[in-house]
């Protein structure tokens, strides 16, 4: 499976949530997650030691559809700027693979 690159936009004090649908890079049908666990985060860099665990769920496993979010406490302790994340899944026996990666832009909003 090829890791699917996205980036994000979070915006400070608010919901967020990205719904992706994994597919086979071969046949193009979609990813049966059935068995699988997932897991998200994002950090400024690699080897950073701080970082924001998404909560990360599969919504549908025979389809392949993932969601990962942050609360709206979550992302208001968040500061401003670029930072990394990736997706992994791990299968029924323990093999991890990395499925989606990319930058998130944290924007500070304005109202509070």
């Amino acid at each position: 499976m090829a890791v699917y690159v996205s980036n994000l936009t979070v915006n400070t004090g608010t919901t967020f949530s990205q719904i992706f649908n994994l597919e086979s890079t071969s046949s193009n049908a979609p990813t049966d997650l059935t068995g699988y666990t997932i897991q998200a985060q994002m950090r400024k860099h690699p080897d950073a030691p701080t970082k924001t665990d998404f909560v990360s769920t599969i919504v549908s496993p025979s389809s392949g559809r993932i969601r990962v979010g942050l609360s709206t406490s979550a992302t208001r302790d968040l500061a401003p700027g670029r930072y990394m994340y990736d997706v992994l899944i791990t299968d029924p026996v323990g093999e991890v693979t990395r499925v989606v990666e990319g930058s998130v832009m944290v924007r500070q909003g304005v109202t509070k």
